[in-house]
């Protein structure tokens, strides 16, 4: 397949890219911005240009702003939506318009669709939950809507916390805990839903290529564990004590809202869709994932 790719370059792009590569597939980025050859685009002013495309028969959409790259001011959330929002919007209303449509669009999305809902599981079934990333997550998924009307299978990819030592939230959390200075974050009650960088690659091609699969898909291993397990975990990993404790009024006082949403509340995801679909996950546990990162 000629697959098109936004967020190419990305924690997430990359390796996605690697892995098409070896199963034979042509990745072709669509750049950001002001790029002097096309294909390209630029969600902010609504301009996108495939001019350069060969024929394309699937779409993968990854990019959107980081939403732990700062403090959430007015302004951050403001752009933290729109980029998600108009930039999917964007891409569905190209591809619905296209004379000959691609066969699938799988567009990134979040567990935090789902809010915090404490123990409960939260299959793919459930209803929205809460909060200003369940806000944005369900408006972005929404956003794909001219594609799924156009008859374009569409996916949406709904990601937990990717681990890599090299990206994403691992990377923030390794250099305290090589430290010994790792520990719980508010309770430790609180549950996370994960999936390595690795099995997630893997799901994102199976949403790719298993024609069966539509709608929302939790990009999540099958195993969730509380804030309290993930630590006692990452610092067996890296051989360290975990005994530092950020309680909950000290972490609202460092990062606000954002601590809320991103700290302190969980969702227990589980992966239905990908189980029913056969997929296999190879670091079903949160010690497999971590003993495949080889991270002292």
């Amino acid at each position: 397949m000629n697959v098109l790719i936004t967020g190419a370059s990305g924690f997430l792009g990359r390796p996605l890219i690697s892995h098409m590569h070896e199963q034979g597939h042509t990745a072709v980025p669509l750049a950001r911005g002001d790029a002097s050859t096309p294909p390209n685009w630029n969600p902010a002013t609504g301009d996108i240009d495939l001019s350069g495309c060969p024929p394309i028969d699937a779409v993968v959409h990854l990019a959107g702003e980081s939403v732990a790259g700062g403090w959430w001011t007015k302004a951050r959330k403001s752009r933290i939506l729109r980029s998600r929002v108009d930039g999917t919007r964007l891409l569905a209303e190209t591809l619905a318009s296209m004379p000959t449509k691609p066969r699938a669009l799988i567009c990134a999305s979040g567990i935090s669709y789902y809010g915090s809902r404490g123990e409960a599981l939260m299959d793919e079934s459930q209803s929205p939950g809460e909060g200003f990333l369940a806000d944005v997550t369900q408006q972005w998924e929404a956003a794909a809507a001219p594609a799924r009307d156009a008859g374009i299978r569409v996916v949406h990819a709904r990601f937990s916390m990717v681990l890599a030592p090299h990206g994403g939230a691992l990377a923030k959390m390794l250099p305290p805990f090589r430290l010994g200075l790792g520990g719980n974050m508010g309770n430790g009650k609180q549950y996370y839903s994960w999936i390595s960088l690795h099995d997630a690659v893997r799901a994102l091609y199976c949403g790719l290529t298993d024609e069966s699969i539509c709608g929302p898909v939790n990009i999540a291993s099958p195993e969730p564990v509380t804030n309290r397990d993930f630590t006692k975990a990452l610092g067996r990993a890296v051989k360290r004590p975990t005994c530092m404790h950020l309680p909950t009024g000290l972490a609202r006082l460092l990062l606000g809202e954002m601590a809320d949403e991103l700290l302190l509340a969980g969702q227990r995801a589980v992966p239905a869709v990908l189980q029913q679909s056969g997929f296999t996950f190879d670091d079903p546990t949160l010690d497999s994932a971590l003993k495949r990162m080889s991270l002292p």
